[in-house]
C-alpha cells in the first residue's frame, strides 16, 4: 500500500461513494430538465411583446395552458433534486440533505481527493492540495443545502414549494393546508441556488465539468425562436387574422 493509499479507508468504490456519484448524477440529469422547462417557461411568463401579440384571443387560452404546464413541469423537476426519504428502502430518490451529509464525511472527501491524485503518481502536496480544494466545494455544498433545510433562512420557501408539489402538483389533495404559495422570487432563487449545487456536486464528485448556464443559453435560443412565432388569431401574422 502507497503513503497516499494509507491516507483513508475508505475506497473510491465503497458502496456510499458509489450511490453518492449515482445520486449527483441522477441530479444533473433531472436538473437539464428543469433548465429547458425554465428557459421556454420564462420567455411564456415575461416577454411583453409575446403577451401582446397573443392579446385577447381564443389562441390565448391555448397559450395560457401551455405556458402553466410548462411552469408546473419546471417545479416538479425542480422538487425531485430535494425528494426526502422513502418509507421503501430500495427506492433511491435524490435527497440533497443525504448528499450534503455524505460530502461532509472526511473519509468520503479524503477517497475522491486520493482518486485524482492518484492520477498524478506520487508528486508531494498534490493530495493536500486535491483535498483542500474538495473541501471548500463540500463546504459549499452544506451551505446551500442548509440554508434550504429546517432553521436555515430559506426553509420556508422550501417548505412553501414541497407543500405545492405534495398538494397540488404530484398529488391532489381535496383538503390542502391553508400553507401560503411560494412567491416568484422565491422560486427563482430556489432555482438559481440549485443550479449552483448541482454545478458544484458534479466537480465535486464527479470530476465533471456542468454550468447550467451554457444549457440555459441554448434552450433560450430554442425558445426564443419558437415563441417569436406565437400570436393570436387577432393579430396581424397569424393565419386566422381577418382580412
Amino acid at each position: 500500500m502507497s503513503d497516499l493509499q494509507s491516507v483513508t479507508s475508505m475506497r473510491i468504490d465503497d458502496p456510499k461513494i458509489v450511490t453518492l456519484r449515482a445520486m449527483v448524477t441522477a441530479a444533473m440529469e433531472e436538473f437539464d430538465w428543469a433548465v429547458r422547462f425554465y428557459e421556454v417557461w420564462k420567455i411564456a411568463a415575461d416577454d411583453k411583446d409575446l403577451h401582446a401579440r397573443m392579446g385577447t384571443s381564443f389562441a390565448t387560452h391555448a397559450f395560457l395552458i401551455t405556458r402553466a404546464a410548462i411552469r408546473r413541469e419546471m417545479l416538479l423537476a425542480l422538487m425531485r433534486l430535494w425528494d426526502v426519504k422513502s418509507k421503501d428502502k430500495a427506492k433511491k430518490n435524490i435527497r440533497m440533505d443525504w448528499i450534503a451529509d455524505a460530502v461532509g464525511d472526511r473519509q468520503v472527501i479524503d477517497a475522491l481527493a486520493l482518486a485524482r491524485a492518484e492520477n498524478f503518481g506520487h508528486w508531494p502536496g498534490v493530495f493536500e492540495g486535491m483535498r483542500a480544494e474538495l473541501d471548500a466545494k463540500a463546504v459549499e455544498v452544506i451551505n446551500l443545502v442548509r440554508k434550504y433545510m429546517e432553521g436555515g433562512s430559506h426553509h420556508a420557501a422550501r417548505r412553501k414549494l414541497t407543500t405545492l408539489r405534495h398538494q397540488q402538483l404530484a398529488h391532489r389533495q381535496i383538503a390542502a393546508t391553508a400553507e401560503s404559495a411560494p412567491y416568484e422570487n422565491e422560486i427563482e432563487e430556489f432555482y438559481r441556488d440549485s443550479a449552483k449545487l448541482v454545478q458544484v456536486l458534479c466537480s465535486l464528485v464527479n470530476a465533471t465539468a456542468f454550468d447550467p448556464e451554457d444549457f440555459a443559453g441554448v434552450y433560450r435560443h430554442y425558445a426564443t425562436l419558437f415563441w417569436a412565432g406565437a400570436r393570436g388569431e387577432q393579430t396581424e401574422g397569424h393565419p386566422n387574422y381577418p382580412r
